[in-house]
């Protein structure tokens, strides 16, 4: 079995100097290289979103600790876009990053082991998991979370749940209050203490984390008293307007305990520029590591 997830998220951000995670979010329109020769058809498109979402991964590889595939703009493209899902994975590997799949999923029993098993565990055939760690949804309850713990321990894969999302509608659920006291997310919050608790290694990081917006700076305070061990996933940073000058409570308790979150920040700026595409995105990608730099240290 792998280290568990904690303790190879501590020595990866270590060995890199980097919190950045890097969102491979691929939405068109691709650099025209990209598409050259392609048809203009499902297997087309699949083919461009995995020339692009390699590419992009080559272009930030020597700024970010992990990148964060989101499934949904993969699976878009069905059996071709899963395709090349595994090619951005594999990719990823063969430059040292981590892997978090942005698959947000969450059910219970069978169902939510099958998630789990596709994701973090071996899937028919293979030999290796897809990811390192995966976004779950437990607002169905913790028994959802049941069987992702299973299968995250006997691979030493990581969980990322989610708290206090970064979108402009959570406070509407996320931020209410509870009869018996406190808000939905800190409940949640709790379990996620509790889960990591159990799963904290010599580094005092936890295998399980959570996914606090960065949009919700606040919330990145009272996250991290509640959850001393527990990684803290931000999103929201530049388009969603979160700033990463507000981020450093996360890392109070050193630079592994958050990874900082830019995708279209970095992955889109390319569009706003004539430079060749790659090195504007591996540009942005080093500023927003700098920048991280320094709250994390």
């Amino acid at each position: 079995m792998r280290q568990a997830f904690g303790e190879r998220l501590a020595a990866q951000v270590a060995s890199t100097g980097s919190s950045l995670c890097v969102g491979i979010d691929p939405r068109g329109p691709f650099p025209s290289e990209l598409t050259r020769g392609l048809a203009d058809s499902r297997s087309g498109q699949g083919r461009a979103v995995e020339r692009y979402s390699v590419a992009l991964v080559e272009a930030v590889a020597p700024y970010c600790v992990a990148i964060k595939p989101q499934v949904a703009l993969f699976e878009l493209y069905g059996g071709y876009g899963l395709s090349a899902l595994d090619a951005v994975c594999a990719a990823a590997r063969e430059h040292g990053l981590l892997v978090i799949a942005d698959a947000k999923r969450g059910d219970i029993a069978s169902t939510a082991t099958a998630y789990a098993e596709a994701w973090i565990g071996l899937r028919p055939g293979e030999t290796e998991p897809l990811a390192d760690a995966v976004t779950i949804n437990a607002y169905m309850g913790p028994d959802t979370v049941e069987p992702f713990l299973t299968v995250a321990d006997r691979m030493g894969a990581g969980l990322f749940v989610l708290a206090r999302t970064s979108n402009p509608g959570a406070a509407e659920l996320e931020e209410q209050e509870l009869a018996s006291g406190g808000q939905v997310w800190e409940r949640v919050a709790d379990w996620i203490a509790t889960w990591g608790a159990e799963r904290t290694g010599a580094s005092g990081i936890a295998s399980v984390g959570a996914v606090i917006g960065a949009t919700a700076p606040a919330v990145v305070r009272a996250a991290r008293d509640r959850m001393p061990t527990a990684p803290l996933l931000l999103p929201g940073v530049g388009a969603q307007g979160g700033r990463i000058e507000d981020l450093a409570p996360a890392f109070e308790n050193g630079p592994a305990g958050g990874l900082v979150v830019a995708a279209r920040s970095v992955i889109e700026a390319w569009r706003e520029t004539d430079r060749p595409w790659q090195s504007a995105v591996a540009e942005s990608a080093r500023t927003h590591h700098q920048a991280i730099t320094i709250i994390t240290r």
